[in-house]
Formats: C-alpha cells, sequence, structure tokens
C-alpha cells in the first residue's frame, strides 16, 4: 500500500521543490517506486519530478477539478511506494472564492486525500518564532494533519540547535536541517524556475540534492510520518475533449508549457498527437487536423520566431483551412508583433491582431474561468472552461472577435479575453479543466 505525504511551507521560495526532487530522487536510489504531483497550476515542477522519479507527474487542482478527476489523476500512485505531492505557494494560499472542490490550496489536497504535511521552514532571521509559524500551521484547519518539519538554510548549529528546542516544546518533530547549501539551487527566470529541459546538467543536480539531503533528514522517519493510502476508485475521469483527432503540438523552448495531464487526457480520448519545434522553423504536419501553440518563452526567442520563414508561412498555411489555437505564449506568437524586453519590435506570424510587449513589464496571475463566446478547438459556443494566467506581457492592441467572457477567481470580468480570427483563436490562459 503506497505511502503519501504533502510537502509544502509556509510561503513560496522556502524549498519545496528542492526537498520534493531530493526525497524522490533518495528513496528511489533505494529501490522504492515515487510517484509525485503537483498542487496547483505549476506547469513547469512535473518535469523535474518526472527527472528525479522517472514516472511522470501531473498538477492536481483542487479549484479547476472536482473531486473525481483528482482521484482519476492520483490513481497513477496506486503502483508506488511512496506517493509525494508537492504543494505550491504557503500551505493554505489559495484564492478567496471556493472553486470546484476549493480555494486551489494545497491543504484542500493534504484534506481530501487524508496525507499529513511535511512542512519545510525556513528560519533564517529568527529562531523560536519557527517554531510559533510551525504551530499555527499545524492548528489552522482541523482536517489537515502535520507530519514534521525540516528545516532549511540553517544559519549554524547554535541556530539549528534553537529552533529545534522550540519545535520540540510545540511537539513538532524536526526530521532534519539543511544548512545553506548553493550547490542545489536551482536556477530561476522571471516565470519560475529554468525548465528542466533547459539544464543539461539537471540529473546531476537532484543527485547532488538526494545526497545532501540524506545526510541531513532523517529518510527513514519521514517515510514513517506518511499515511498509507488507498486509493479510491474514480467515478469519473478528466471528461477532457480533445481540439482534434491529429493534433499538432509546438514543442521546444518556447513552447512547453502545457499541462501533463491535458495531453493524457487528449491521448485518452483517442486523439494522436504529433510535435514540430517552431524554433528549428519547422511547419506544423499538414495531415494535421488543428494546430495547438502552447505557452513558454517566446519572448526569449523572439527575433528567432520572427525570422523563421518556414514555420511562419507553414503556420499560416496550416489555418487556411484547419484550426489553429494558442496559449498565452503561443497566443502572442499568432499575433501581429511581440516587443521584447530590450524594446525590439519583432513581427508575428499575423493570424490574430494581437500585440504584446515585455518593454514594460507587469504581472497578470490567476485563475479564470472563461464562458467561450465564440468556438475554440474541443469546445463549443457557451462552453465553460477554467484555467490559469501567467505572463508578464502588457497588451498593446487586441482588435479581434473576443473569444470569451473572462472572469478571476473572485467573479471580476478582465480584459484579458483571447480572440477569433477566421481559424485562429487564442487565449492567455492555460486550459485545465473543462466545467461539467
Amino acid at each position: 500500500m503506497p505511502a503519501g505525504l504533502v510537502i509544502s511551507a509556509p510561503a513560496s521560495g522556502v524549498g519545496k521543490t528542492t526537498l520534493t526532487l531530493a526525497l524522490a530522487r533518495a528513496w528511489r536510489n533505494r529501490g522504492l517506486n515515487v510517484q509525485c504531483f503537483k498542487s496547483g497550476p505549476d506547469y513547469i515542477d512535473p518535469a523535474f519530478h518526472a527527472a528525479a522519479t522517472g514516472r511522470a507527474s501531473v498538477n492536481v487542482d483542487s479549484w479547476a477539478m472536482d473531486r473525481g478527476a483528482i482521484a482519476h489523476l492520483v490513481g497513477r500512485g496506486t503502483d508506488a511506494d511512496v506517493v509525494l505531492a508537492e504543494g505550491s505557494m504557503g500551505l493554505f494560499d489559495g484564492v478567496a472564492a471556493r472553486g470546484v472542490s476549493g480555494t486551489g490550496a494545497t491543504a484542500d489536497i493534504a484534506e481530501m486525500l487524508g496525507w499529513p504535511v511535511l512542512l519545510v521552514i525556513d528560519p533564517s532571521g529568527q529562531a523560536q518564532t519557527a517554531a510559533a509559524i510551525a504551530a499555527g500551521l499545524r492548528d489552522y484547519r482541523a482536517g489537515v494533519q502535520l507530519a514534521g518539519v525540516v528545516l532549511n538554510r540553517v544559519a549554524s548549529p547554535r541556530h539549528e540547535d534553537l529552533v529545534r528546542r522550540a519545535l520540540n516544546d510545540a511537539g513538532i518533530a524536526v526530521f532534519g536541517a539543511l544548512p545553506r547549501h548553493a550547490e542545489i539551487s536551482l536556477p530561476k527566470r522571471h516565470l519560475g524556475l529554468v525548465q528542466a529541459e533547459e539544464q543539461a546538467e539537471i540529473g546531476k543536480l537532484i543527485d547532488e540534492a538526494a545526497r545532501f539531503v540524506a545526510e541531513h533528514v532523517d529518510l527513514d522517519a519521514v517515510l514513517g510520518s506518511a499515511a498509507s493510502w488507498s486509493p479510491q476508485p474514480a467515478v469519473n475521469g478528466m471528461n477532457v475533449t480533445p481540439p482534434g483527432q491529429r493534433i499538432a503540438l509546438a514543442r521546444d523552448a518556447a513552447f512547453s508549457f502545457i499541462y501533463p495531464h491535458m495531453l493524457e487526457a487528449w491521448r485518452a480520448a483517442g486523439a494522436e498527437i504529433s510535435t514540430f519545434s517552431p524554433l528549428a522553423d519547422e511547419a506544423p504536419d499538414a495531415s494535421a487536423d488543428v494546430c495547438w501553440l502552447p505557452g513558454g518563452y517566446p519572448e526569449l526567442h523572439a527575433g528567432k520566431i520572427a525570422a523563421n520563414a518556414r514555420f511562419r508561412s507553414g503556420l499560416r498555411a496550416f489555418a487556411d483551412t484547419r484550426p489553429v489555437h494558442g496559449e498565452c505564449g503561443g497566443y502572442m506568437v499568432l499575433g501581429t508583433a511581440l516587443t521584447d524586453a530590450d524594446g525590439i519590435r519583432h513581427e508575428m506570424t499575423g493570424l490574430l491582431g494581437l500585440e504584446t510587449s515585455f518593454a514594460k513589464r507587469r504581472m497578470h496571475l490567476g485563475y479564470r474561468l472563461a464562458a467561450l463566446a465564440a468556438p475554440m478547438p474541443g469546445h463549443q459556443v457557451g462552453a465553460r472552461l477554467r484555467g490559469h494566467e501567467f505572463h508578464y506581457s502588457t497588451i498593446i492592441a487586441q482588435p479581434d472577435t473576443p473569444l470569451a467572457v473572462v472572469h478571476d477567481a473572485t467573479g471580476a470580468v478582465i480584459a484579458e479575453t483571447g480572440s477569433r480570427r477566421g481559424h485562429a483563436t487564442g487565449t492567455f490562459f492555460h486550459l485545465i479543466a473543462e466545467d461539467r
């Protein structure tokens, strides 16, 4: 029977991902099968999980998914020895208004699955106060059980002793303490961690993290704190409609932000997916019946995309007769132009009138509920789609027919409506699930 554990923290940037990867690899090195999940809408971490475990990881999201969909997704851990769900932000951080089965908080997943929470605490600049924070998190919500704590970035043995004593007095188990160790820091950029596939040394980095954590953390005690878990049969699956039977999917360093569970759901529904690289100046497969451009980092490659004539002409020819859809960065590339962070304007494919700029960055972040005012691949007018938006681009022009009426998690209407022109459609949000 698998052992389930949630890894969370009081806030972002404390070391959840590094500890998750290190524990997963350390247990895998001991011969255990480890399955990871990501709570919340982060689309980068699952690739790191897969690198650490050798098993595909997916997102589970209480705001966008119902309990049946979450049960379906976590069911892949049935044959594992250990199942780890990495949280996002702080343990109880979600949105103000409840979504499908919760607010998107990691605590929702912990309570829903009955898995205890391993807290990563960074006591930098404090000592006994770290115990007060851990105790507050332990007691905040009755249905969430705390397994214990791993301390990260401890300054000295004396510092560790002060924090340990306070946590012991509060009745909170301390499984280990990690001194500062720059060699296992994961590189970051403006949308989070640099993607796993862009890091040639990711395997060595995870190995070093596993060695370091095994040296400072009681792996047996952590494993013993996990809950024996008997997965409940899922009544239904994701109920996701693929955008077509044969899907040409842009896939490279500029186009990689798509949720793994969406691709799995498309394949499970019978769709075939062929990939192509716009950065390698490749055009979509001419035999496909729909083309999908995910988000990613087109702003880092805008000059190359603008110069790749075969990709641009091939995509335009495809869109003459068949649907093309772009999400976030893919949407920007379907537009007329993209201005990069240096203020240089690059022509994009021109299938839509959208023009965006990174010269004056402004963060757009949050869950989105879209009611389609026009059809898009796989979905008809009136369909309600749940997704998440995270980008720093500014809209210079969005002149085409709005694709949807889009609300944020509070119900407020937002300006990022998406667009439709001819066979081309685009949204700033990344699709997570359909409302049933």
